[in-house]
C-alpha cells in the first residue's frame, strides 16, 4: 500500500474526479430531479456496483486486454455507445405529462408522490450505464497503478484494495449530487415547471456521450 501522502493524495484525486460532470453524474442527477433523493441515491449505488465490476476485472486483466486488443475494445466501446444512445433517444421521445406546467399539480405531486421509476429499474440503469463504458476501465488500469509502490509483492490485491477504496470514497460525492438535485427541485418553482424538459436536455446529453464514446480512440498500450 502507497504511503500516507501519496494515500491522501489518491483520496484527494478520486473525490476531484468524481465530481466531474459525466454520465454518471447526469444519470444520477436526471434520477434525483424527477423521482426524488431515494432515486438519486439508488442511481449512485448502481454506478458505485457498476465500478466494483470494473475494478475486479482491471485486477485479474480485463483491464489489459482492453487496452491491448482493438478487438475488445471496440466490441465493448460499441455496446456502450449503443446503450447511452439508446437512453438518450428514450429521453428524448418520453411525453410530459398532462398537467405540464401546471401548479397546483405540482404541489398536489409534492404532498402526495406520483409513482416513480421503480427503484431497481433506477439501479440496474446506473450499473449498466457504468459496467458498459470501456473508458471507466482503461481510467482504473491509468490511474490506480501510480499508487502501487514498485516493490509491492501482490500487485493484484493492492490494485483491489485501491481501487475499493476510490469506489467507497465516491459514495459521499454521488450522495451529494442527488441530495443537492433533490433540494433544486423542492424549491425552484422554475426547474419544477420546466421538469418535462429535463429528459430532452439529459437525453441529448446521453446521446452526446455515446457518440463520444463510439469515436474513441483505443488507448496506446
Amino acid at each position: 500500500m502507497p504511503e500516507l501522502h501519496q494515500l491522501l493524495m489518491f483520496i484527494a484525486a478520486g473525490w476531484l474526479l468524481n465530481l466531474t460532470p459525466g454520465p454518471d453524474v447526469l444519470y444520477i442527477v436526471t434520477n434525483a430531479l424527477r423521482s426524488g433523493t431515494r432515486a438519486g441515491i439508488v442511481a449512485g449505488l448502481g454506478i458505485t456496483a457498476g465500478c466494483f465490476v470494473h475494478i475486479f476485472a482491471a485486477a485479474v486483466g480485463v483491464g489489459a486486454l482492453l487496452a491491448t486488443s482493438a478487438t475488445a475494445f471496440t466490441v465493448l466501446k460499441w455496446i456502450g455507445a449503443a446503450y447511452l444512445m439508446w437512453m438518450g433517444m428514450r429521453m428524448l421521445l418520453s411525453k410530459p405529462g398532462a398537467d405540464g406546467g401546471n401548479t397546483a399539480a405540482l404541489a398536489a405531486a409534492q404532498a402526495a408522490p406520483a409513482p416513480h421509476t421503480p427503484l431497481r429499474k433506477v439501479f440496474l440503469g446506473g450499473f449498466w450505464t457504468n459496467v458498459l463504458n470501456p473508458k471507466v476501465a482503461i481510467f482504473f488500469l491509468a490511474f490506480v497503478p501510480q499508487f502501487i509502490a514498485p516493490g509491492t509483492d501482490n500487485k493484484a490485491l493492492a490494485f483491489v484494495l485501491l481501487g475499493v477504496l476510490f469506489n467507497i470514497n465516491a459514495i459521499p460525492v454521488n450522495m451529494g449530487w442527488a441530495l443537492a438535485a433533490s433540494w433544486m427541485a423542492r424549491r425552484a418553482t422554475a426547474i419544477q415547471r420546466g421538469m418535462h424538459w429535463l429528459d430532452r436536455v439529459a437525453g441529448a446529453m446521453f446521446i452526446g456521450f455515446g457518440l463520444k464514446l463510439a469515436f474513441t480512440d483505443q488507448p496506446a498500450a
